[in-house]
Formats: C-alpha cells, sequence, structure tokens
C-alpha cells in the first residue's frame, strides 16, 4: 500500500484511509439504487431533485453545529458514530425496498437520515488527516483522499448498477455492510490522547456559543484564498453537475438501463483515478491558482459534450475527462483547506467548506431536477455546463489572491485572534 503513497506508511492513516474506502463504496451503491428505484417508481425527474433537497436540509442545519462538535470532541469517534447513521439507513431502504412502497416519502425520510449522517460525519474525518501524518506528507495524504473517494465511486455505482439487477434489497444490505466494516476500521485507530485532552479542556472551559460556531465561517470570510477556492468548487457543482439527472440520461437518452447507469456513475470516477495517479506521480508545483481556474473551466467543457452526446463511448469519455479535470481542482481545493485552516478551527473550516460543496452536491441535484423539470434535460445540462465555464473565466477578476497562489506548500494558516485566549 505504500506504492500508493508514502502517507500510507503511518498506521492511522492507513486505517482511516480504508474506512473512507469504505463508506464510500457503501454510499456510492446507495445514491446508484435509491436514484434508479425513485425514478422507476413514477418517471419524474422532479423526484430525483427532492431526493438531492433531502439529503442537503439536514447538511444545511446539521454542519456548523457538527463542526464546532469536531472540535471541541474525540474526532475519532464522530466519524465512527456518523458511519454507524450511514449503516442505519442502508437497513432501512432495504426495508422500505423488500415492502414494495412506492410512496417517495420513505425514500425521501431515509435520505434525511443519509444527509444528517454526513453531516454529522465528515467534518471531524475531513479534519484528521493533518494530525494523522507530517506536514511534508500533507499534501500526499489529500490525493489518497481523493483516491479512496474517487475509488469508492468507480467500485459502488459499478457493483451497485449489477447487483441491482438482482434485488434492491440487496444493494442497500451491502451498503450498510461497507459502512460497518468502515466503522470498524475507525475504531482500530490509536486515539490521539493529547489532541483529545486539548479539546475536552477547550470544550470544558469554554462552553459553545452560537459566536463559537460560527468562527470557522468568520475566518473563511477573511481568508480570500479560502473562500474562493470554496465559492469556485460550489458553483462548478451546483451548475455543472449532471449526475443527479444520469437516470433520466441512462433511460431516455442512452437507453442503456440500470447496468449502464452504474458505468455512467464510475466513469467521473475513473477519470478522477488516472488524475490521482497521474498527480501522485508527478505532483502539482507552481502556478497552483491558475490550474485551478483551468481545471474548472476544462470540467464545464466536457459537462456540456455530454449532455448534447446521444453516443454512449462519447458520454462515458465525456465524463471520465470531466472527473480528470476535476481531481485537480479538488486536490488543490483540499490542500488548500488543510495548510490554510488552523487546527483548533480545522473542523468548523471543513464544516464550513462542507455547507458549500459537499452540500452543494445536493443542492445542485434539485437545481438540476427543477431546471430538467422545467426547460427539459438536455437544456438544463448544457446550459449548466456553459454557465461554469463563464464561472471559471471571471474568477481571476474576481479573487486575484486565488489565482495568484503558486506552490501550495508556501501556504500556511493565518492564526485567528481568539487563539491568544486559548494559550492564556
Amino acid at each position: 500500500m505504500r506504492r500508493l503513497g508514502p502517507a500510507l506508511g503511518e498506521r492511522d492513516f492507513r486505517l482511516w484511509w480504508l474506512a473512507l474506502l469504505g463508506m464510500g463504496i457503501g454510499l456510492q451503491m446507495l445514491e446508484v439504487a435509491i436514484g434508479w428505484e425513485v425514478y422507476g417508481l413514477h418517471r419524474s425527474a422532479l423526484d430525483l431533485g427532492w431526493i438531492g433537497l433531502a439529503e442537503f436540509v439536514p447538511l444545511f442545519v446539521l454542519a456548523l453545529p457538527a463542526g464546532q462538535l469536531a472540535d471541541r470532541m474525540p474526532r475519532r469517534l464522530i466519524f465512527a458514530g456518523a458511519l454507524v447513521l450511514s449503516a442505519s439507513v442502508g437497513v432501512g431502504l432495504a426495508l422500505v425496498s423488500a415492502a414494495g412502497t412506492t410512496a417517495v416519502w420513505a425514500y425521501l425520510a431515509l435520505a434525511v437520515g443519509a444527509g444528517a449522517a454526513m453531516a454529522l460525519g465528515w467534518p471531524a474525518a475531513r479534519a484528521m488527516p493533518p494530525t494523522l501524518v507530517s506536514v511534508d506528507l500533507l499534501q500526499n495524504a489529500m490525493t489518497l483522499r481523493s483516491i479512496a473517494s474517487q475509488s469508492g465511486q468507480v467500485i459502488g455505482p459499478a457493483v451497485g448498477g449489477l447487483v441491482y439487477g438482482l434485488s434492491p434489497v440487496v444493494v442497500y444490505l451491502a451498503s450498510a455492510g461497507f459502512c460497518g466494516l468502515a466503522t470498524v476500521s475507525v475504531l482500530a485507530m490509536r486515539p490521539a490522547p493529547a489532541a483529545d485532552v486539548a479539546r475536552a479542556t477547550v470544550a470544558t472551559e469554554r462552553p459553545a456559543t452560537v459566536s463559537s460556531v460560527l468562527e470557522g465561517l468568520r475566518f473563511v470570510g477573511r481568508t480570500q484564498v479560502l473562500l474562493g477556492a470554496i465559492l469556485l468548487d460550489l458553483l462548478a457543482v451546483l451548475f455543472g453537475g449532471a449526475v443527479a439527472l444520469l437516470p433520466v440520461f441512462a433511460r431516455s437518452v442512452l437507453h442503456v438501463g440500470a447496468t449502464g447507469l452504474g458505468v455512467l456513475r464510475a466513469a467521473p470516477a475513473v477519470g478522477a483515478l488516472i488524475g490521482a495517479a497521474y498527480i501522485t506521480r508527478r505532483p502539482i508545483g507552481g502556478r497552483a491558482g491558475r490550474t485551478l481556474l483551468v481545471a474548472v473551466g476544462l470540467y464545464g467543457a466536457c459537462i456540456v459534450v455530454f449532455g448534447l452526446s446521444r453516443v454512449f463511448v462519447l458520454s462515458l469519455l465525456a465524463l471520465a475527462v470531466s472527473g480528470f479535470v476535476d481531481l485537480y481542482s479538488m486536490n488543490i481545493r483540499s490542500t488548500t483547506v488543510a495548510l490554510a485552516s488552523p487546527d483548533r478551527l480545522r473542523g468548523r473550516v471543513n464544516a464550513v467548506e462542507m455547507v458549500f460543496i459537499s452540500a452543494s452536491n445536493q443542492l445542485g441535484a434539485f437545481e438540476s431536477g427543477v431546471a430538467a423539470f422545467l426547460v427539459g434535460t438536455v437544456p438544463a445540462v448544457v446550459g449548466g455546463g456553459a454557465m461554469t465555464i463563464l464561472i471559471a473565466l471571471s474568477w481571476r477578476q474576481i479573487f486575484p489572491a486565488l489565482a495568484g497562489v503558486d506552490r501550495l506548500e508556501d501556504l500556511h494558516a493565518p492564526e485567528p485572534p481568539a487563539i491568544a485566549e486559548l494559550v492564556a
């Protein structure tokens, strides 16, 4: 495993990485199954949008408090608890599917549970790598995090699409099983007593307030490199996301069925894996800010090609290339967030990132569903890709500090004003 990257030589990071991989596989299996099953109930693209909104609402409501929790409690235990909740959602979906329920509300309710699990677990999980590896291994750790995430997006949809032909119940139960194994991996990590004691001391001496919950948001707002990177990805996902509409393309445009849907969902992750392997061998050097803007613009162009395509192979190629260039933008953004955030605020900063980026996947799904309902599926996807290109072209003028970033290793976390109070 060390050949994938030197960060995997660290035991706890390796266990964390395996947990992230297991969670990714499980949740992606769940996503492909619930999307296909819900769309098959009434053949409505709007229902897919409602599923995305149901996952977004708890993310929006719980993310910032969850970030505060991750800065006050052991992050390992919070991550494990979120995985247990994710496994429970998989079991619940299996029961609903086995009962033959045709009401969309049952799936929406469980989608809310999945969103709650992500909201609670992600700030803690994403804040852990900088405490598990040394600074010189951090960029490699962020690349490996992307490899785990994208591997889950390759394996999960592909296996989920194939197994769905047997029964959606089996897909949901397998999803729960992967999340259960991920929980075991997290619990096998050795806790970091010093860090946990420090967070517990802060929790005891400084009770949580609305101001402390919002401290991460204020920090991002005054750190222009962070704000520009997070907003750029949010808008790219919001307008350029086509994943929520893949069931429509698979059934009504490309006519490739459930198996084809699994392959389509896996295509961006295949491209991202190739990109991750390339970055592992040749890390991003200078002109990182400009590379980020170019990658987002190319991502939008790929979405336009996918929306216009009627050939399955061309659609796969467009999605794969979109995953390749998106991996570059994710790597730059994640490394920027890790290096530009002090540890005492890292949970809250990652919570803000989750609201603006991870939650935008669900909000983007709702936007895509509504746009497809109003103007048609193809115009919605093509228009979103064109908007993404325009955003990338304008970002250099809006956030020149981000465009001017050269080497990522030169980024440093400015200490927030309140750090003196903690030292005292």
